[in-house]
């Protein structure tokens, strides 16, 4: 359907006449107008193409499909509210209405919602937030550290009014009676609640050093629910504590970047009680079975002390022994030694070192007059090969100038071929 027909403008009447004609402004208002109470919203779907996010905070791009191309306008009040991020080829469902850019007479949509096709949006902004933050190692399992298995203290930032945070305290109580905890109370849904469970991460970390970990986290509920722990701000802050932390989101079989970011995933805030300490039975009959261990340790270590004793008198016994003999062998080597005289063996060394020393001096002369007359042979014989020789004597040497390489004979060149000439004295090109 075009245009005109759809809109059934009366041919009868004209805007405008040659003795009153209408502006440029005038008529561009009147289609504006039209334009805007005819297509007051409509729905469209089309991929997302020439992106761009203005400084302003205005987004830029245009709608397209394999017919048809439109440009779009989606402003900062409006675009803050999408939780996924527009990017080229993305395929999109846009509402918003049809309206006139008068500067430049082109029409466009301007959009008031937006949501992706097919996948959902906030599924959409999840994957591209768990890409993002993967690609800059925040899920690295090599930085991840270790859950201290006895705590002094245990810091907890979740909602101060859920049920999460009544399981975790009773079990944390039926654990380990005693356990210091403090609360940082804080929304767990709704607007503002990442920037608070952020906040809370980060005045743990800068005012409560003396906490061994924390629990950060809420009950279920549906993924709008959830949706603060999937936030940037709340990965980072994580990322950056100086404490381990444990993310303890929803049930089990709901997943947040939260947990891929934590030190360690809970399935649930109780789960993460009774992974943050051991029972105190459970410490008590530790103990006691390595009470028992020491005492079998002690039995040893007195055993073995005998046994050391023992093989330190042998020993002692035997290096006497070897000492003994090793002095006999030194006396003995210290008796041959005096027979044979070092100053006679120094002076016939000596004199020996002279005689080298002159044969020595009179070897470089006679090899030096070798060298030079080898040389002026060879210099001799390089002077009658250098073709620069020759050339001097009236030759030349004739290249193709595109191959480059050398003419021999007729047949290596035809009718057209540019030729390099090289004589003694430069160089001419030549014509075939």
């Amino acid at each position: 359907m075009d245009l005109l027909n759809h809109f059934e403008v009366p041919t009868t009447r004209a805007l405008g006449s040659l003795d009153k004609p209408i502006s440029v402004a005038e008529l561009t208002d009147r289609i504006k107008f039209s334009l805007e109470k005819e297509f007051f919203e409509v729905v469209i779907i089309g991929e997302i193409s020439n992106f761009k996010a203005h400084p302003s905070g205005h987004f830029y791009f245009n709608l397209k499909d394999e017919k048809a191309n439109l440009t779009a306008v989606m402003f900062r009040g409006d675009n803050s509210k999408i939780k996924f991020k527009a990017h080229d080829g993305l395929k999109v469902i846009a509402v918003g209405k049809i309206t006139v850019y008068p500067p430049r007479g082109n029409y466009q949509i301007l959009v008031s919602r937006m949501e992706p096709e097919g996948l959902g949006a906030l599924q959409l902004a999840f994957e591209q937030l768990k890409k993002k933050l993967e690609a800059e190692g925040l899920f690295r399992t090599e930085r991840k550290r270790p859950i201290p298995k006895f705590p002094r203290a245990v810091g907890i930032v979740t909602s101060p009014s859920g049920a999460a945070i009544r399981d975790i305290l009773q079990i944390l109580d039926r654990r380990f009676s005693g356990l210091r905890v403090l609360i940082y109370p804080v929304k767990v849904q709704g607007v503002g609640a990442a920037e608070e469970i952020a906040q809370a991460i980060q005045d743990f970390n800068a005012h409560f050093s003396e906490l061994d970990v924390l629990i950060v986290g809420r009950g279920g509920g549906s993924i709008e629910d959830l949706w603060a722990f999937n936030e940037e701000v709340v990965a980072r802050a994580i990322f950056q504590s100086k404490m381990p932390v444990i993310s303890a989101v929803g049930h089990e079989v709901d997943f947040t970047i939260a947990d891929f970011v934590a030190d360690l995933r809970a399935p649930t805030p109780s789960a993460a009680a009774e992974l943050v300490i051991g029972s105190k039975l459970e410490l008590i009959t530790r103990l006691d079975h390595l009470m028992k261990r020491l005492l079998l340790v002690q039995k040893l270590l007195e055993f073995t002390e005998m046994k050391v004793d023992d093989l330190f008198q042998r020993l002692t016994h035997v290096l006497q022994q070897k000492i003994s003999a090793l002095k006999f062998e030194v006396e003995k080597l210290n008796a041959a030694l005096f027979r044979f005289s070092p100053m006679a063996l120094l002076q016939n060394q000596k004199q020996k070192f002279f005689y080298l020393s002159d044969k020595l001096y009179e070897i470089p002369a006679q090899h030096i007059e070798d060298t030079r007359v080898s040389i002026q042979h060879l210099e001799e014989k390089l002077r009658l090969l250098n073709p620069r020789a020759i050339m001097e004597r009236g030759y030349s040497i004739v290249r193709n100038v595109q191959t480059m390489k050398v003419i021999k004979k007729v047949s290596d060149v035809k009718m057209g071929d540019k030729l390099l000439i090289e004589l003694s004295k430069g160089k001419i090109t030549a014509k075939v």
